[in-house]
């Protein structure tokens, strides 16, 4: 989180405001409204998370909370064995954290990408770029707590009230519907990604 204290500082202007407990994700159009100006406003996904940070950082303490919240909905949302196997082929493998990042990327390409993945995970063969070796964002998931520390000089994990559970702790179980040693299952679920991607 250096990075951001590089360019933000540590902003302390709402320390003194009593911030409550919430388990209110945020709005989702303006949710899809920072990300798609974090897309419009960067080449990178470095300066992604840059714009991103700026810009959770004008909501208020408890926007920037349920910006975090929005984000666990849309995880806790695709976490399933179709979407993991296009993250499989994606990154020619996928760990438990790997997944987690894979699926902070998709969310970080915006709402279109999002929603078309989460009924066909193989649409995400419109973000295949030749070039790029991993798709994911691990810092994705931490610009709202970085936000959250500049504005308010506090952990955000500490405002998270405890009945909010769509989030990692309460992921469902699952039966994989694929497997690596039958490529055959991997193609059937995501054909385009495997023609193109897998090795």
């Amino acid at each position: 989180m250096g990075l951001f204290d590089k360019f933000f500082g540590k902003g302390n202007s709402n320390k003194s405001q009593e911030i409550e407990k919430t388990s209110e994700p945020l709005d989702e159009a303006l949710f899809w409204s920072i990300i798609d100006i974090s897309l419009k406003k960067s080449k990178t996904q470095e300066e992604q998370e840059i714009v991103l940070v700026k810009e959770i950082e004008k909501l208020s303490p408890k926007e920037i909370i349920g910006f975090r919240l929005r984000t666990d909905k849309l995880l806790f949302d695709t976490y399933n064995s179709e979407m993991w196997c296009a993250g499989y082929i994606m990154n020619g493998g996928c760990s438990d954290d790997g997944f987690e990042y894979f699926r902070n990327w998709i969310i970080s390409r915006g709402k279109e990408t999002y929603y078309k993945a989460k009924e066909n995970p193989d649409s995400l063969i419109a973000e295949y770029i030749e070039e790029e070796e991993y798709y994911d964002f691990e810092g994705f998931w931490y610009v709202a707590l970085t936000a959250f520390e500049n504005k308010t000089g506090k952990d955000l994990y500490d405002y998270i009230a405890d009945d909010f559970k769509t989030n990692e702790g309460n992921y469902p179980d699952f039966e994989f519907t694929w497997e690596e040693e039958k490529p055959e299952t991997m193609k059937a679920i995501c054909p385009k990604l495997y023609d193109k991607m897998w090795n």
